[in-house]
C-alpha cells in the first residue's frame, strides 16, 4: 500500500507539472479543465499510470566511454541481407571501439533522404524491420530522429489534411500570402506556403524546408500526443536518445521570426519530462542549426536538451586548418559557457550535412566566411542557399546568402588557403583528435571513419548537393579497401580507431570534465582536460600549422614532480626536456 501511495503521490506531482508546461505552451489558447484532459492524454500515452521513474536532478546518463558513429541505414549495402542487417554486422567487425550508434532517419520517406517521413510508426522495407533495430539497440546505444516539424506531403495525415477528415485535418500549419511573413527565418530559398486544393477548397500550407515537407501546427494538442505516442514506441523498440530534428521552427506566428519562440522551448521542456519519467537515461538532443548564442538556449536551466549539436566547432576547426590560425576558434572556445551537471555537448565535425554557415554568424569575420566558402569550393565543395528576406510578391526573387557548404571532410581538408598539400591525412586526423579532446559526447561521422571522399556522382543522380556527401558503400568493394594495410580507408579507420580507444580510458576526457583554453600563439591549439576527481589531467596540443613548430613544456606548467607522456604516441617526457617539436598537424596528449 505504502509502494501504491508513493506511486500516486508522484503520479500526481509529475501531473502538476506537466498542467504548469501545458499553460506555458497553450496561454490563452485553451481553457483550463482542457490542459487537465491533454496532461492526463499524456501520461496515458507515455503508459506512465503504470508505472515511472523520478529522475535524478543533474544527473549525467554519459562518461568518457560515449562516442557515437552517425550513420544512414544504407550508409553500407549488401545485396544478399537487409541494410541494417549489414550496418549491425559492420559495426561488430569495424567499428567495435564506437559505444553508441546515431541512425538517420530509417523509416518510409518521399524525399530529403529520410527527412520527409511518410509513417513514423514503421521501418522502411528497403531498410529492415523494427527488429533488426533492436538487435542494434540490444548491443549499442541508439540514438534515432524525432522529425518534429514536419512530414511528408505523402504521409495519410497529410491525404485525411486534403481530405479534411480525421486524424489530420487540423495537424497542419496554415497561413494567407498576405500575411506578415517577411521576419520569418528559413533555411531554403523555396516560398513559404504551399498552396493545396483540399475537400474545402485551396488551402496554403506552412512549409520551411520544402513543399514536400509539411509543417505540423503544436497549436493543436492533438499533434503533441501523436509525438508522444511515437515517443513512446521508439522506447519500446529500444531508442535511448532523441535527436530532435528542426526543432526550433516548431511554432510559428506571422509577423514573428517564427524561430525558437519560447512555446517551443516550452514543448521541449515537456518532453524531457515525460521521456525522463519513462526512462530515467534516455536523453533529448536539439538539433538546431543557428547562431551560438541562440543554440545554447536550448539548455534551458539544465531542465531543457540533454545535449545540444555543437554547431559552430565544424566550420571553425575547418577555418583553422586551412589557415594555420587558431584566433576564432580559441576566441568561440573561450567564449563557451562549461555544460552545467545533466547537460552535454554534442560535437561532431562532419555529418549528413554540410558544414553550417549560419553558427558562425557573429564568431567569423565576413572575409573569413568568404575564404573559407572559396577554398572549399576549389576542393569540390558546393554551396547550399537559404532566403534572408521573405517577399510577397512572389515576381521578385528574395535575397539569399550561404547556407551550408556540402564536401566531404577529407576534401575539405586536403590542402590550406594556399591550395592543395599532400598533408590532407595529418589534417584530417588533426581535426578529430582535437574534436576528441573537448568537452562534450563526440559524434562521428562514418564517412569520416571510412576516408570517404566527394561524391559527385551521387549528387549528380539526385542534384542535390548535399549527396556529395552521402556515399552508399557496396560491402563488398568497402571490405578489401579496409582489410588493405596500405589503402588510405584503413589508414584513417585505423589512425581514429587508435584515438578513440585511447579516449575511452582517459577519466579527464568526461563529457563534464574540466577544460581551460590554452594560450600558445596562433598556430598552435590546445586545451586542459582535468577529471571530475582531480586525478588526471591531460594537455591536450595540436599543431594547426603547415610547419613545424616548437611547443615550450614551460609554457603548460607542468609539475615536475609528476610523470608526464603522451598517450597517442606513447613517449614519455624527460623531466629535463623543454621543449617538444611537433610536425606539421601533429597532436600530443600529455597525461600524468
Amino acid at each position: 500500500m505504502e509502494v501504491n501511495n508513493t506511486h500516486e503521490q508522484a503520479l500526481k506531482t509529475l501531473y502538476c507539472k506537466l498542467i504548469q508546461q501545458l499553460s506555458l505552451i497553450y496561454a490563452d489558447i485553451l481553457l483550463t479543465q482542457t490542459l487537465d484532459s491533454i496532461a492526463t492524454q499524456l501520461i496515458e500515452a507515455m503508459r506512465l499510470e503504470q508505472s515511472h521513474v523520478c529522475p535524478t536532478p543533474y544527473a549525467n546518463h554519459w562518461t568518457e566511454q560515449d562516442v557515437i558513429v552517425i550513420t544512414y541505414g544504407d550508409s553500407i549495402i549488401d545485396e544478399h541481407q537487409p541494410p541494417l542487417e549489414t550496418l549491425d554486422n559492420f559495426l561488430d567487425q569495424y567499428l567495435s571501439s564506437i559505444t553508441g550508434v546515431h541512425i538517420l532517419p530509417f523509416f518510409p520517406y518521399s524525399s530529403d533522404d529520410g527527412f520527409a517521413v511518410i509513417d513514423y510508426s514503421c521501418v522502411n522495407e528497403g531498410l529492415g524491420d523494427w527488429q533488426h533495430i533492436e538487435n542494434i539497440a540490444n548491443k549499442r546505444r541508439l540514438m534515432a530522429d524525432l522529425v518534429i516539424n514536419h512530414c511528408s506531403s505523402r504521409s495519410l495525415w497529410f491525404d485525411n489534411f486534403i481530405k479534411q477528415k480525421s486524424p489530420g485535418k487540423d495537424y497542419f500549419y496554415l497561413a494567407e500570402p498576405d500575411d506578415d511573413l517577411s521576419a520569418v527565418v528559413r533555411p531554403r530559398t523555396s516560398p513559404l506556403l504551399r498552396p493545396t486544393e483540399t475537400k474545402e477548397g485551396i488551402k496554403h500550407v506552412w512549409a520551411t524546408f520544402s513543399h514536400d515537407q509539411v509543417d505540423f501546427d503544436f497549436r493543436n494538442p492533438q499533434v503533441l500526443i501523436e509525438f508522444v505516442k511515437i515517443i513512446r514506441l521508439y522506447l519500446d523498440r529500444g531508442v535511448n536518445i532523441f535527436r530532435l530534428d528542426a526543432v526550433a521552427f516548431l511554432w510559428k506566428i506571422p509577423g514573428s521570426k517564427s524561430i525558437n519562440l519560447a512555446q517551443t522551448h516550452e514543448v521541449v521542456r515537456l518532453l524531457r519530462t515525460l521521456i525522463e519519467h519513462a526512462q530515467q537515461d534516455a536523453l533529448i538532443i536539439t538539433e538546431t542549426n543557428i547562431p551560438n548564442t541562440q543554440n545554447l538556449t536550448y539548455f534551458g536551466n539544465a531542465n531543457e536538451a540533454h545535449g545540444i549539436y555543437n554547431f559552430s566547432l565544424p566550420p571553425l576547426l575547418v577555418n583553422t586548418l586551412i589557415t594555420g590560425s587558431c584566433l576564432y576558434l580559441k576566441r568561440w572556445l573561450m567564449s563557451m559557457p562549461p555544460a552545467q551537471n545533466g547537460t552535454f555537448y554534442f560535437n561532431f565535425i562532419a555529418s549528413h550535412d554540410g558544414i553550417g554557415l549560419r553558427p558562425v554568424e557573429g564568431l567569423l569575420e565576413q572575409a573569413e566566411i568568404d575564404t573559407l566558402i572559396d577554398t572549399m569550393t576549389s576542393f569540390g565543395g558546393k554551396i547550399s542557399w537559404r532566403a534572408t528576406v521573405a517577399d510577397k510578391d512572389t515576381s521578385k526573387e528574395s535575397s539569399k546568402t550561404a547556407y551550408e557548404i556540402n564536401i566531404a571532410l577529407f576534401d575539405a581538408l586536403k590542402g590550406t588557403t594556399k591550395g592543395e598539400d599532400t598533408l590532407g591525412f595529418e589534417r584530417f586526423i588533426c581535426a578529430h583528435a582535437i574534436m576528441l579532446s573537448l568537452e562534450g559526447v563526440p559524434g562521428i561521422y562514418i564517412h569520416s571513419l571510412l576516408g570517404t571522399q566527394n561524391d559527385y556522382e551521387r549528387q549528380t543522380l539526385t542534384g542535390q548537393n548535399r549527396s556529395i556527401n552521402r556515399h552508399r558503400w557496396p560491402q563488398k568493394a568497402l571490405t578489401p579497401l579496409l582489410d588493405d594495410t596500405s589503402s588510405l580507408n584503413h589508414k584513417v579507420l585505423s589512425q581514429l580507431s587508435k584515438l578513440i580507444e585511447i579516449r575511452k580510458e582517459q577519466s579527464a576526457f568526461h563529457p563534464n570534465a574540466i577544460q581551460f583554453t590554452l594560450h600558445l600563439g596562433l598556430g598552435m591549439f590546445g586545451v586542459w582536460r582535468q577529471s571530475l576527481d582531480r586525478k588526471q589531467s591531460i594537455f591536450c596540443i595540436s599543431n594547426v600549422t603547415d610547419q613545424q613548430q616548437d611547443l615550450v613544456l614551460g609554457e603548460i606548467n607542468l609539475i615536475i614532480t609528476e610523470s608526464w607522456k603522451d598517450l597517442i604516441s606513447q613517449v614519455s617526457i624527460d623531466e629535463e626536456q623543454s621543449v617538444m617539436v611537433l610536425a606539421p598537424y601533429q597532436t600530443v596528449w600529455i597525461s600524468n
